[in-house]
């Protein structure tokens, strides 16, 4: 059986732009497991975590995370991280949609996965979506 930081690595390579299998990203997941982005409160369980995914690339087809550093305890994987693309397609906001502005993003992250017989049981992102957002020109006021 691989490593949780292999099944963690092998994760982050089916999320990638446009090489990314969402069906597979999801499948990685126990039948109990979800993904909680922090900043907003959202859980996302089932197909909802591979529409996540698949959003972000939407509006970032060239969608890449630079892994940074991973830290491994027994069942616990956490990964510092920097989230980067052009902003090509429509980016669902609260405040609405926001166009493309061409602009490129290179946003800090952590992600922490507990893992459980090989599949995550849940994946908390730690994301800074006002870094983002100032790096695509948008006022945050």
């Amino acid at each position: 059986m691989p490593s949780n930081e292999e099944i963690i690595r092998e994760l982050y390579a089916a999320g990638e732009g446009q090489g990314m299998d969402t069906k597979k990203f999801v499948s990685m997941f126990s039948e109990e497991g979800y993904m909680l982005d922090i900043p907003s409160g959202t859980k996302f369980r089932g197909q909802a975590i591979g529409d996540s995914i698949a959003g972000l690339a939407r509006a970032f087809p060239d969608v890449h995370r630079e892994l940074l550093d991973f830290y491994v305890t027994e069942n616990v994987v956490v990964v510092e991280l920097a989230i980067r693309g052009t902003h090509k397609g429509e980016l669902a906001l609260a405040s609405g949609t926001l166009a493309p502005t061409g602009k490129t993003i290179d946003a800090p992250c952590c992600d922490v996965f507990k893992l459980e017989g090989g599949k995550v049981t849940c994946f908390h992102c730690y994301n800074y979506p006002s870094v983002m957002l100032q790096q695509l020109g948008v006022d945050i006021g």
